[in-house]
């Protein structure tokens, strides 16, 4: 009997259709029975990006493992970038079920005969692979690759994977995805890339390190592939294609970093934050500061920041921080802008504002600089000198201290404090804490807030916080906080006063301040709708006294207004104020009497401007020089017109060097002259009403208050009484010192042309 002999199954074989065989099975376990994954390893970060307004990248930042990985859409990927990675990687991508299953038999039959046949991955192993971290060089890696591959395509979409593929894989060195790729390596958005470009790209994954771009040579590895990829893509081959290299031309975008930095912190789940800058105008404020400080570095000027800000829309056009994010010695990193600085006398322009909106003053009203003393607070001027009566535009742009102190002491509720809280500006203490000083820079603010107040000056008054991103919300419109009529003159009188030369643009409306000890020094400037801040000092406080604000920070402000090259529109009057003919001596109305005239702004029904005083008529006996109550008729009189100041005033011109002639002396009998003054009664100054005033037994020198009162022109004395005991008297620009003891006490000051004033005082001695 002849037995057939069954053909031998080869060993080759059946390990194939084992193969087979558990492929078959993993997959369709994989398929069925593996949950849904998350598409992206919870662990996975992004990188924060910051746009300028024209949604150019301007800042990218590393993600916390130190990647740049730029999360990017599928539909703003090039479908050049598209195609050329598919046509690479895997032509059947959107056929298979996330394993090709001809590429693994061919990968297997390669594997099992040991000859090489070509890779198995399609992009659904590979971002499987990069999802889960796998090693894929085994045998189980390589199943385990298979596995999550068909659980990725059973729960999520093709163009889901795709996308995600296109957002993780590697492009070189810490550069990951696409997007992130395009800007670095092509330095364009990925959605702009040319087909040349996208086949260098999408050679990268597969040999990042080896194939990744040189900056000053070229990577021949990567440069053949893409070549071999490209020529499969494009059958022209265009001759001048051939030689194109991929090579970053510029460096990592890392503009407005502190502004980066800011927003960052503050939308950290917004990775793209789209913002109101304009690269060209950040560069040109970058670009000023950078040069000025190095023409200024021999007196130590090291460092600044700035802010210009369009005050209508209040967005934030530019943005500097520091002189150097990375300037180690200067504590580059801090964020100037956001710091809180004293501002010297940047804060005047609004006590002015508030003074005219009041009706105290009008531009050309005659405001005091002279000594003054404020209960226990004494201030002086910059100089340590004093101008005498002058004009209120005169005294704010020459910044004189005692006459900005004394309006803001005259302001109603809610004052000054009240004023900078309702702008915005953040003031932790209470009023009290700060006092008079808050005038000349004893509370801190930024220079964000500083360009805010700035803003509405420029705008409509209304507190509206700085716009740093489009899509920010704006407030529901409040009440303006200053008239437009005053916000008009304000910005007036920050001009130069005419004959006064400053090398500034007459454009420019500005105001600088220079903190106590020459620690910081401001300019703000305002020309047409543009409000520029900027600030120079040390972020660690160190004094310079090259600090003094008009010799430092007011020149770059006028450098970066001359470099940013800013348009500029002429704002009309608005029709509630006026001009009118003045007393160029008084500022007040003219009579006849007045020689000299000018022309100036006021605010009809608000502005106090009355007929002036100063300038009187009186008649002289010229036969003894001396003055005459009235015509009797009997002698042949000289009319002759002088000037009348108060004393406090005329002792204020005095100490600045301007005296005033004294009117010849009235002869004997003349009391009558009286009648004809038209200045009211005296103003008791100190002792203050409504203050108790604390005296030591044990001291002396502290048991005395001084009395002083404020009298009209003409008047040489003044007569004090306490009840009705007789004090003594004194001139009126003199302090009579008064040894005060315990009780309520009713004060009385009578001139010697028989008008009084008085008030009530209480005075507790203490051992």
């Amino acid at each position: 009997m002849i037995r057939l002999q069954q053909p031998r199954t080869s060993p080759l074989l059946r390990r194939t259709l084992a193969a087979i065989c558990l492929l078959l099975i993993i997959s369709l376990a994989a398929w069925f029975l593996c949950p849904k994954p998350s598409l992206y390893p919870e662990t996975i970060a992004f990188s924060h990006a910051l746009e300028d307004r024209d949604g150019h990248l301007v800042h990218l930042a590393l993600t916390p493992d130190g990647k740049y990985r730029l999360r990017t859409p599928l539909r703003e990927i090039s479908p050049a970038l598209v195609t050329a990675t598919l046509r690479l990687e895997d032509q059947h991508f959107r056929s298979h079920p996330g394993v090709n299953p001809m590429s693994m038999l061919r990968a297997l039959w390669g594997a099992v005969t040991g000859s090489r046949k070509g890779g198995g991955s399609t992009i659904t192993m590979q971002y499987a692979r990069l999802r889960f971290g796998l090693h894929t060089t085994t045998f189980t890696g390589k199943l385990t690759q298979m596995l999550r591959a068909l659980q990725l395509s059973r729960h999520f979409s093709k163009d889901e994977v795709l996308e995600a593929y296109f957002n993780l894989a590697p492009y070189g060195g810490n550069v990951e995805g696409a997007g992130a790729a395009s800007v670095l390596w092509c330095n364009k958005p990925v959605d702009e890339l040319s087909l040349r470009e996208a086949t260098a790209l999408a050679v990268l994954p597969q040999s990042p390190t080896k194939r990744r771009p040189r900056l000053h040579q070229v990577n021949a590895a990567h440069t053949a592939a893409a070549l071999r990829l490209w020529r499969r893509l494009d059958e022209r081959h265009d001759p001048l294609d051939e030689g194109y290299v991929l090579r970053p031309e510029k460096p990592v975008p890392r503009e407005a970093p502190h502004l980066a930095r800011r927003l960052f912190r503050q939308q950290p789940e917004q990775l793209v934050i789209r913002t109101c800058l304009d690269l060209g105008k950040q560069h040109a404020l970058e670009e000023t500061i950078t040069t000025y400080l190095d023409q200024h570095r021999d007196v130590g000027m090291r460092n600044a920041c700035a802010v210009l800000v369009h005050a209508p829309s209040r967005e934030v056009l530019a943005y500097v921080g520091s002189a150097g994010f990375l300037n180690v010695g200067i504590q580059g990193q801090v964020d100037g802008v956001k710091a809180r600085r004293s501002p010297g006398s940047a804060l005047k322009p609004f006590i002015y504002a508030l003074a005219m909106q009041e009706g105290l003053i009008h531009p050309q009203s005659l405001v005091r600089d002279g000594k003054l003393s404020f209960a226990d607070y004494n201030p002086e001027n910059f100089d340590r000198e004093f101008a005498g009566p002058i004009p209120a535009a005169e005294a704010l742009f020459r910044s004189r201290n005692i006459p900005a102190i004394a309006l803001t002491e005259k302001l109603a509720a809610p004052g000054l404090y009240g004023f900078l809280k309702q702008a915005g500006v953040d003031l932790p203490k209470a009023e009290s804490n700060y006092g008079l000083a808050l005038t000349l820079g004893g509370a801190e603010v930024s220079v964000k807030e500083l360009a805010s107040l700035y803003a509405q000056l420029v705008d409509d008054g209304i507190p509206r916080p700085l716009k740093f991103t489009p899509s920010t919300t704006q407030p529901s419109p409040s009440e303006p906080l200053l008239t437009p009529e005053v916000r008009y003159l304000t910005r007036d009188m920050l001009h130069a006063p005419p004959g006064m030369e400053t090398g500034v643009d007459p454009e420019i409306h500005w105001k600088t301040g220079t903190s106590h000890g020459f620690r910081d020094a401001w300019a703000a400037g305002m020309r047409g709708e543009y409000v520029l801040v900027v600030w120079i000092g040390n972020f660690n406080g160190k004094a310079n006294p090259a600090f003094v604000a008009r010799e430092s920070s007011a020149p770059l402000m006028c450098q970066a207004f001359a470099r940013l090259a800013l348009p500029c529109v002429h704002p009309s009057p608005p029709p509630g104020v006026a001009q009118v003919e003045l007393c160029a001596v008084s500022g007040q109305l003219p009579t006849g009497f007045c020689q000299h005239r000018l022309t100036g702004w006021f605010i009809p029904g608000v502005s106090s401007v009355q007929a002036c005083d100063i300038h009187q008529e009186i008649l002289i006996d010229p036969a003894t020089g001396l003055r005459v109550a009235a015509d009797d008729g009997i002698r042949r009189l000289k009319r002759e017109v002088w000037e009348f100041w108060p004393p406090d005033m005329l002792a204020m011109f005095k100490k600045a060097g301007l005296p005033r002639r004294d009117p010849p002396a009235l002869e004997p009998g003349g009391q009558m002259l009286a009648s004809l003054q038209h200045k009211a009664a005296p103003r008791i100054v100190s002792p203050q009403v409504r203050r108790i005033y604390t005296l030591r037994a044990d001291d002396s020198e502290r048991q005395s208050i001084p009395l002083r009162a404020d009298a009209a022109a003409g008047v040489r004395k003044v007569f004090w009484f306490a009840g009705k005991q007789f004090l003594g008297a004194a001139a009126p620009v003199e302090p009579f010192l008064w040894k005060a003891s315990p009780g309520t006490w009713h004060l009385r000051v009578l001139d010697d042309q028989g008008r009084s004033a008085a008030c009530e005082v209480r005075v507790e001695m203490v051992q």
